[in-house]
Parts: structure tokens; sequence; C-alpha cells
């Protein structure tokens, strides 16, 4: 169908060779005359300074020249943007859910998958959706990279006729774990695509990358798709926010309304911490980088949460 990753890379990669192929040239000749002014104007050979009047003919070339250059670099970057920006009305429509510091793709059939699957040959939309701060899609073998901002509707698209599998990043610092946030998109052909996307009944991995157990098997599969595992470990490690592991029914103090208290991690504590995450935060952890989970959990999946956690130490 095309050539490269994406249906893009042709556009983009030709106004990146002629803008740096320009640059280079008036690099390499402006460095060159400015070497020979300082060896022909240097004052052995020219003690005494003289003055040079202005060049008409000079003047216009300078002018109409670097104006043609610039509309010519502008036209090929024009026309590799503008397809950029209008996608299909057929294409597969993904919502890619950015936060910190993991992405989600959330799929019309309501499936879920913390990697970017896709069909070969076919449109994919990528409507762009942050939940806390700024963040940017960037997959450089499709030459495509867009904001995902807060409040604002943002998408970008592309085809992808190669299977295989390619990098996905954010390139808009993030914090702490800003070079931790990257995902896999997998181009595969139709029909391993349709019997992923059909099938609802997959194996789920836990947070480790290894099979779960049969309990709290849906809660694994949550805290990866939601993110949590970016700010929480599953091995005790310290991250972000506090580590799963061994945490359900132990005593820890927190910061309530400025006051510390102590409390013990039970079903109630984390319910609320998911739902209204300031308001009891572990001391020696800082308060506001978690956003409320309000909207997207249900109390079922809440409760398949604490169902995981309390694996994690055996409870």
């Amino acid at each position: 169908m095309f050539s490269g990753a994406s249906n893009f890379v042709a556009g983009v990669d030709t106004a990146f060779m002629l803008i740096f192929v320009i640059s280079a040239i008036f690099l390499v000749g402006i460095t060159a005359v400015m070497l020979y002014f300082v060896y022909r104007y240097r004052e052995k050979r020219n003690p005494v300074p003289t003055e040079i009047h202005g060049s008409t003919t000079l003047e216009i070339l300078w002018t109409v020249i670097p104006t043609i250059l610039a509309m010519v670099m502008f036209y090929y970057g024009w026309k590799g943007w503008i397809p950029i920006r209008h996608a299909p009305k057929d294409a597969l429509q993904v919502t890619a859910v950015a936060r910190m510091w993991s992405f989600n793709f959330e799929y019309p059939n309501g499936k879920s998958s913390n990697v970017l699957n896709i069909p070969r040959g076919k449109a994919v939309k990528l409507n762009l959706k942050a939940m806390d701060i700024l963040h940017s899609v960037f997959i450089p073998a499709f030459r495509v990279k867009q904001d995902a901002i807060p409040g604002k509707n943002n998408f970008l698209w592309f085809i992808s006729d190669k299977p295989g599998s390619y990098e996905m990043f954010c390139t808009e610092y993030c914090g702490l774990r800003h070079s931790y946030m990257n995902a896999l998109v997998v181009v595969m052909p139709d029909n391993e695509f349709n019997k992923w996307y059909n099938d609802t009944t997959g194996r789920t991995t836990g947070a480790d990358g290894k099979p779960g157990n049969t309990k709290g098997q849906a809660g694994a599969m949550l805290i990866q798709s939601k993110g949590c595992i970016a700010c929480h470990s599953v091995d005790g490690s310290r991250v972000v926010g506090p580590s799963f592991k061994g945490i359900f029914g132990e005593k820890v103090t927190v910061i309530t309304a400025g006051a510390e208290r102590t409390i013990t991690v039970d079903e109630d504590y984390i319910r609320r911490s998911v739902l209204e995450p300031s308001a009891d935060v572990v001391k020696g952890y800082r308060d506001g980088q978690m956003v409320s989970y309000r909207t997207e959990l249900k109390d079922n999946q809440i409760k398949d949460i604490i169902e995981y956690i309390k694996t994690l130490n055996g409870k």
C-alpha cells in the first residue's frame, strides 16, 4: 500500500529531508563565506578599512531566493500535515487514556488493553484523553505525534500496512516517572485482530506479568489497565505511592486534614483512597500525586481491586 510503517511516513520524511538538505547547504555556504571574508579582509591584507556600498541586485537575490525556499518548505510541510488532521469516517475508534504514567486503550466493544492492538491496513483513530496533566502521544515509526490535554478533545490517526510491534512514548514531561510512560503498538493481520478483539474471556496476567490467581484476577487486570502499577508496586518496592504488597490489614500513619493518625488498611480505607486520594495520605508520601477514580471505576471494580490487594499478603 505504501512504504514505511504508516501512511504518513513518506510525507513527513520528504518534508524533513527537504528542510534538512536546504539547511545543510546554507550552513556550509554561509560558513564558507564567513571563513573567506575572515581571510580576505583580515588586517594584513586590508589594513585600511574601506566602505562597501550596497548592491540592489544582491539585495533582491537574498530576499527572493530565501522567500522561494521558505515557501517550498512550507508547501511540503503543509502537504504532509493536512491529511494528518482529517481522519476517515470509517476509522476504528480507539480511546487512548493517558495518565501518570501509563497508557490504556479502550475499544468500542468495551475491551481495554495497555497494548494498542490494531488491524493491518485499516484506518485507526486515537481519541486522546488525559486524566491528570498534559501528556503527548508519539509513535516514531508512524511519524505521528499529538498532545493529550485535560478537558480538550484531540486525536491522531494512521494506517499501518506492516505487521509488527512498534514503540509509543509520552514526549511531554509529566513528572517523576515520565521516562517509564510508554506502550506497544501491535499491528496484526485481520484474522488475528478479529480473534483478539472478540475474545473477552482471555486469561489475565497479574501486575508482575505472571498469570494471576483465580482470586483477584479481575483486580490484577484493572490495576494494569488503569495505570495503578505506575505508582504502586506489587513487590514491596517504594515508588510514588505505597506498595500494594503486604499492606492489607496493616496499621499505617496517615495525614488527615493536616493531622496525623493511625489507621488499619481495610476495605473502607482502600475504597476511600480510590475515590478521595487526598483524604488520608500515608505519611512520607506527597499529596496531590493521584487523581480521583470516581468516574473511572465502578463499585464492583473497586471490590475486585481490593480482592487482588488481599492476595498480595495472603489475606
